[in-house]
């Protein structure tokens, strides 16, 4: 694809987000930007989420990582059902029941205004670092395959800053009211390009639907379940459980995925809605790695070389026009609604959750509330520029293994804070809550730097999530206190 054709179909596609959200965000006030008046139709929000959790992060560093982890990345799909159903049936009841804004304030309530605090700003790090992550795949992406080819010495930075001004755009004034709608047409988008790429690979290798499964299943790629060896990082065990606790934190604990669960009507539809797009989920992340496994043996097949870095392959085949026109197009709206829509959905709960967390504007009368609000989004915008640009000087690994450890350490003080505050009666200190909610990622990141020589070769892979909420847990019970 030439570069002049891709500027015109990202130029396109923003145009008609832009309308969208014209058209939702009439009339919109803080309560529509924050949870879409609570009107919106549980099978949208199903189908929007499945974008949003994805991203660009999946939509490359999947297909690219089967190069080295084969299949084994759908142990942890596997075990992220399970985390959906506790989200479901143990945290969305409590959240309805409470009719909360922001889920964090279910701390202040619980433990107090330090509590509080902690959480919201443990989030507000977590998705800040994991919207970069994202971003920074689509500013690479278009930094490659438009600006570097059309030969102009555009700076990756003004690049970046294009990017988020974009989300920026169409979100700022009806936000999730508006993202619950453009996350729909994202998805389409991405699930679009992703099945006419496995078949445009399937038909260059002359193979049907049953000829894919056969080849795939022989190839050395399509290996799901990994038992052996304990120190392995891809055993099941360790792979499983940390779908399992980083879907209940990632989503469950995250501001920015209940969000749209707190725009459904009621209760019993946000749980149907969560269930639906569980099941949904596991379906679609097979697809995403059997597109992988035929990336690889389609490159080998044509003696095709190898990226490096494995994130690039999927975007160097579909945009060098191996795979043919359609997919180079499809590549692209893929990509960007990918991206985007989870990314939009970060900004805006940043937002949120900044502004009801930190400034906490619920107090204040609508007109002023809305001024700080929109200022706070902008403010979010340099904000995710700024560690954009931080994550290009130290990036030296596959994007999506940087996002699950990164998350490992900001989510696990809130899997501490909640399960504490959901399984226990107990009161703690709470003045002492954010020591504890720091020192818990030092002391886990210590313990995995010294793990295979504390525990006789054994390495932490994606368990340091389950071992710095552990630590988070111990540490409020020895600063609890009884209340007679």
């Amino acid at each position: 694809m030439s570069p002049n054709a891709i500027l015109l179909l990202i130029a396109g596609y923003f145009l008609v987000l832009i309308l969208i959200a014209r058209m939702t965000s009439k009339k919109a006030d803080n309560d529509g930007f924050f949870v879409g008046n609570r009107k919106s139709p549980w099978y949208v929000v199903a189908f929007g989420m499945i974008g949003a959790s994805l991203s660009g992060v999946t939509f490359i560093s999947v297909p690219g990582w089967v190069g080295s982890s084969q299949f084994s990345y759908m142990q942890m799909v596997l075990g992220y059902v399970p985390g959906y159903f506790v989200i479901a049936f143990v945290l969305l009841p409590l959240y309805y029941r409470l009719q909360l804004t922001s889920i964090y304030t279910y701390l202040r309530d619980r433990f107090g205004r330090y509590s509080y605090k902690t959480g919201a700003s443990y989030f507000l790090l977590s998705r800040v670092i994991g919207a970069a992550f994202r971003l920074y795949l689509v500013a690479m992406v278009l930094q490659l395959a438009v600006f570097d080819r059309i030969g102009l010495e555009v700076p990756f930075a003004l690049t970046v800053f294009l990017t988020v001004f974009l989300i920026w755009l169409y979100t700022f004034r009806g936000g999730i009211k508006t993202i619950i709608w453009t996350d729909t047409l994202q998805t389409a988008f991405m699930l679009l390009a992703v099945g006419i790429s496995v078949y445009s690979i399937s038909s260059s290798l002359g193979l049907d639907a049953s000829g894919v499964i056969e080849k795939v299943g022989d190839s050395e790629y399509s290996r799901i379940f990994f038992f052996d060896d304990v120190n392995d990082s891809r055993h099941f065990l360790k792979r499983f459980l940390a779908g399992m606790f980083i879907t209940i934190t990632m989503t469950g604990l995250d501001q920015d995925m209940m969000q749209k669960n707190l725009s459904c009507r009621n209760l019993k539809e946000a749980q149907k809605n969560m269930i639906t797009f569980s099941l949904v989920l596991v379906v679609v992340n097979l697809v995403f790695l059997t597109l992988g496994a035929l990336l690889f043996i389609f490159s080998h097949e044509n003696g095709l070389a190898i990226p490096e870095k494995t994130d690039e392959l999927y975007p160097l085949l579909a945009v060098d026009g191996y795979l043919g026109p359609a997919v180079g197009i499809l590549f692209v709206l893929g990509l960007i609604a990918a991206a985007y829509s989870s990314a939009d959905s970060a900004l805006t709960a940043l937002t949120t959750s900044y502004s009801i967390d930190i400034l906490e504007v619920d107090k204040l009368d609508e007109k002023t509330a809305k001024k700080k609000r929109a200022r706070v989004h902008i403010a979010m915008s340099f904000v995710l520029i700024a560690v954009i640009l931080l994550f290009r000087v130290i990036n030296n690994d596959s994007v999506i293994a940087q996002l699950f450890t990164a998350a490992g350490y900001t989510y696990g003080p809130l899997l501490g804070l909640y399960a504490f505050g959901l399984f226990t009666k107990r009161k703690v200190i709470d003045r002492l809550v954010p020591l504890v909610a720091i020192l818990s990622p030092v002391l886990s990141f210590i313990l995995d730097i010294y793990s295979a020589k504390l525990f006789g070769g054994y390495e932490i892979g994606f368990e340091i999530l389950l071992i710095n909420g552990a630590i988070t847990y111990f540490g409020l019970w020895l600063i609890r206190w009884s209340e007679k």
